[in-house]
């Protein structure tokens, strides 16, 4: 409950600094730079030297490229029934399929579970980061202004190969095997404590929620199968399967994330409605804290404790 009201706090503290005007209407990107940079990779060198890995372990990753392409053909239909453009259609799906694995889902899950989930976390964000390299950028290009639609190759590895997270996961990958990295632990730990309060305070910072009336009929749509739909499909796979214990658990929990952040980002990088995606991304962490309870307490009478 401590630290429930305490993820509450930081993105409140946002919201008032941005609110009274006295920070920077830019200084969310100073910080997520540090996270993006220091403290997210810190967290892979912490976390993934310990994960042992096994056949359950590819469940994470499964369940992550699955919501991902639900995404795709659920706001397909919804776009088709509803008559909306090509880019309403591309910014509904990249506001809908890519969870916020890391500012909101390591807090939450340290908060619900216990930082020592956050090895399997890890997987669940750089899977994420993965489908929105390749499979988001791919739709941003189709649903983009300049209606070519052209898939250039090349721009999708840059970005996939410049991202420090994702750098600093293989490279924890990597060295844990080849090096010994107990000596550095205290150093990773202070680096990979600032990720919660800082992302957390940032989230804050970007909140935005003017105009929400109008565009109520796609954020609750997007929202239905974002906080809802999404995990409700990795829980069914998970019981088929037949995951079970904290693969499982963390695996439906990371799929009930809010909107990932990032979104709005490739959304205006790629003129799509970066209104409308803002407004799902500042709605979805508000009601997200609620449905993420919701989803806990039914991991809990599905899964298990």
């Amino acid at each position: 409950m401590v630290n429930f009201i305490l993820i509450a706090v930081c993105i409140l503290a946002g919201m008032v600094f941005k609110a009274t005007k006295s920070i920077h209407p830019d200084a969310h990107k100073g910080i997520n730079t540090w996270i993006l940079y220091l403290a997210l990779p810190a967290v892979s060198f912490k976390y993934l030297p310990q994960v042992v890995w096994s056949k359950e372990m590819l469940f994470p990753i499964f369940s992550t490229v699955v919501i991902a392409i639900g995404s795709l053909f659920f706001m397909k239909f919804y776009s088709k029934a509803k008559g909306y453009s090509e880019r309403s259609r591309r910014t509904l799906e990249l506001a809908s399929g890519y969870s916020n694995t890391s500012f909101i889902g390591f807090p939450l899950i340290a908060a619900f579970y216990g930082e020592k989930y956050l090895s399997i976390a890890i997987i669940c964000d750089q899977t994420m980061f993965l489908c929105l390299s390749t499979i988001g950028i791919v739709s941003a290009l189709k649903g983009g202004s300049n209606g070519s639609g052209a898939i250039d190759a090349k721009f999708i590895l840059k970005r996939l190969f410049t991202f420090p997270p994702f750098l600093g996961c293989i490279s924890a990958l990597i060295l844990s095997q080849l090096i010994d990295l107990s000596p550095a632990e205290p150093f990773f730990d202070k680096l990979a404590a600032t990720v919660g309060p800082l992302a957390l305070f940032s989230v804050g910072l970007q909140l935005k929620f003017n105009g929400w009336r109008k565009l109520w009929s796609q954020i609750s749509m997007s929202m239905l199968y974002k906080l809802m739909i999404a995990p409700a499909v990795v829980m069914l796979l998970a019981v088929v399967i037949g995951i079970k214990g904290d693969v499982a658990k963390i695996s439906i929990f990371e799929a009930a994330m809010p909107t990932l952040v990032t979104s709005s980002i490739i959304a205006e990088q790629f003129k799509l409605n970066t209104k409308l995606t803002n407004l799902i991304i500042g709605i979805s962490i508000i009601i997200g804290f609620f449905t993420s309870a919701f989803w806990y307490e039914m991991i809990k009478l599905v899964i298990g404790e």
